[in-house]
């Protein structure tokens, strides 16, 4: 493992952006964040964390003192943010909206919403993303199941393998690039690699704030754990590409929100101070978005299939946002919950709102999806620093630390069994018949809501098939050795 411990170089694939000018402005975008996330506008959050989960009926508490989470009683919300006056503003919507106990979701959205008629608030500054010592079978079936929402059969590996992309500058050479995998463009169209790296690029941010705020069993000190980082996050580069391509994404967005974002008011107590501030940091991280926020939305969910493959991607990162009902620990799914609202409000920024929609008048988002949005993007810039930290105690370790680290970074990633190819390998695999028992339920659920695409799927299988068998018939190449590639 070399001294440039996660350095990345050259253009981000799938946008118009380079690691060098992300790295170049994060310092202040995370500083304006960290500023901006303080303000009451930004840091109160009211969600349901006791929603039943929808999935499975035994999904595991989290006992640990690290699980807990924080209340604040309603009184100490600014008023003009508690769940009543919300109500009484509750935007109106172009979209039919679909209700379910406790939350709904409109046809635009990427997500399902909490309606405001449960739930707490929270101070997020009181309750920090970290470890909280929530594992085991409960948490690797909900990161499972997260990615089983991947129906496009994509995974680490398939991109790993695909050819890089030629360095791009001007957007009209943009959607060559996207395309160029060195794969069949229907088993990895633009769409389905994007979806799967905003799963992954989110895991990836997740499991750095676990790994920079760890607990020490044995001192109960709070620190970065750099072997953490090294088996999570640094041994499999791939994942933290898409961390950065998870902040162009989010950038993006915020460049298109502009003028919402500028015309919004943000005063809650009666000081315009609080507001002019709110707007200060506001408007410098929406002039780094528009610098560093190089993503061509208008390549994506074009062609005559374009509405139906929308439908199907919104449809998943909907159960992904269901599936945080299923997280044991309360913490995680506090910030589980925002992050994955984070997200869908972005894809629905870039992906259903028009330029009209997102005029200053505009009242399409709820505050709680502006809130959630900042927030996830602080993240993810939180995550680049914590990155910054420890490539810095990387450089610092002599040469006999950073042998014994790598020495156990191998030995870790030598140990496992293939990863599901869904899923990060730092997941215990499932068995062949799971990995099936998994499969089939995913096909049987996938004909139980639509026979058109029921029959899509059973059509690529049988012609899956059909290719398989005509390989039996051609040279072996066995002088070439299986030849497999390590994640």
């Amino acid at each position: 493992m070399s001294t440039d411990l996660a350095q990345l170089t050259g253009p981000i694939e799938t946008t118009l952006c380079d690691f060098e000018t992300i790295e170049s402005v994060n310092d202040e975008l995370f500083n304006n964040l960290s500023d901006l996330v303080k303000t009451p506008f930004f840091r109160y959050f009211q969600a349901d964390l006791y929603r039943e989960c929808p999935f499975w009926d035994d999904f595991g508490s989290c006992a640990n003192e690290g699980c807990a989470i924080t209340t604040v009683d309603e009184s100490d919300v600014p008023e003009k943010w508690r769940a009543k006056a919300l109500s009484e503003v509750d935007p109106s919507s172009r979209d039919a909206r679909h209700s379910l106990p406790g939350c709904y979701y409109r046809d635009s959205d990427f997500c399902f919403l909490d309606d405001h008629t449960e739930g707490d608030y929270y101070d997020l500054q009181l309750v920090p993303e970290r470890y909280t010592g929530y594992s085991g079978q409960d948490a690797q079936r909900v990161w499972r199941a997260i990615y089983e929402e991947n129906c496009f059969g994509l995974s680490e590996l398939n991109l790993m393998n695909s050819n890089p992309p030629a360095p791009v500058s001007l957007p009209d050479t943009m959607i060559e690039a996207l395309h160029e995998d060195g794969v069949d463009s229907d088993a990895q169209c633009l769409e389905k690699r994007v979806y799967y790296k905003v799963i992954s690029g989110l895991h990836t941010s997740i499991s750095i704030h676990i790994c920079h705020e760890w607990l020490n069993q044995s001192t109960g000190e709070w620190g970065p754990n750099l072997q953490c980082f090294i088996d999570r996050v640094a041994s499999h580069p791939e994942r933290l590409k898409y961390l950065y391509f998870n902040t162009i994404l989010m950038l993006r967005a915020v460049s298109r929100l502009a003028p919402v974002l500028e015309g919004y008011d943000y005063c809650s107590s009666g000081s315009q101070l609080d507001d002019a501030h709110t707007h200060d940091y506001l408007g410098n991280i929406i002039s780094i978005s528009k610098e560093a926020g190089k993503f061509d939305e208008s390549v994506l969910f074009r062609g005559e299939n374009a509405n139906i493959l929308k439908e199907e991607f919104k449809t998943h990162f909907r159960n992904v946002t269901r599936i945080m009902d299923c997280v044991g620990c309360d913490k995680c799914r506090l910030w589980g919950k925002i992050q994955t609202m984070g997200v869908a409000t972005a894809l629905k920024v870039l992906f259903e709102l028009d330029e009209k929609a997102l005029s200053p008048q505009s009242n399409l988002l709820q505050r709680s999806e502006v809130v959630a949005m900042m927030n996830t993007l602080f993240r993810l810039s939180e995550s680049l620093k914590a990155v910054d930290n420890f490539r810095r105690m990387w450089r610092e370790l002599d040469q006999s630390e950073s042998n014994v680290i790598a020495k156990q970074a191998e030995e870790s990633t030598a140990a496992k069994a293939h990863p599901s190819p869904a899923v990060h390998d730092d997941l215990p695999p499932t068995n062949v018949f799971e990995q099936l028992r998994h499969r089939l339920k995913s096909i049987f659920k996938v004909c139980k809501n639509s026979t058109v695409d029921c029959i899509g799927i059973f059509a690529k299988l049988f012609w899956r098939t059909v290719n398989a068998v005509s390989v039996i018939f051609k040279p072996s190449g066995k002088e070439h050795g299986p030849g497999h590639k390590e994640l």
